[in-house]
């Protein structure tokens, strides 16, 4: 650990994070790049082209040229994801299960009759209204 002082494992540990956010920021500009539907194929195309040979300054004129943009569509692309969960949670809560709320009903019934609150002939019909 003495050939290795303080300051560069500090250093190298700075260029690794350095590494991982260059790392996520291109894909972040691909992702955006290929989601955008107001860009045509050669357009897409040649931002990858851009991108792939001139990596850093690629990246760095597509980030000034459509970085308001980029934003807009990850908020929008949120904002969807969002109401289709609410819509999801929504319809899995007030849904049942097919026959679920029969069976609770007819169990129900079975107990009104065991303890004579119902008569025979109220369960029969009463039965044959939740089967209907």
């Amino acid at each position: 650990m003495d050939d290795y002082p303080l300051l560069n494992i500090f250093l190298t540990t700075m260029w690794f994070f350095l590494w991982v956010l260059w790392i996520m920021l291109l894909f972040q500009v691909f992702a955006d790049l290929f989601r955008d539907d107001d860009v045509n194929g050669w357009g897409k195309a040649g931002w990858c082209v851009f991108v792939i040979v001139l990596p850093f300054l690629g990246v760095f004129v597509y980030l000034i040229a459509r970085g308001r943009g980029m934003g807009m569509r990850m908020a929008a692309q949120s904002r969807r994801n969002e109401q289709e969960f609410r819509e999801y949670v929504r319809d899995a809560a007030t849904s049942q299960p097919a026959g679920a709320g029969t069976a609770d009903e007819l169990a129900k019934l079975a107990e009104l009759r065991k303890s004579g609150d119902l008569t025979e002939d109220e369960y029969q019909r009463a039965k044959s209204r939740a089967l209907a």
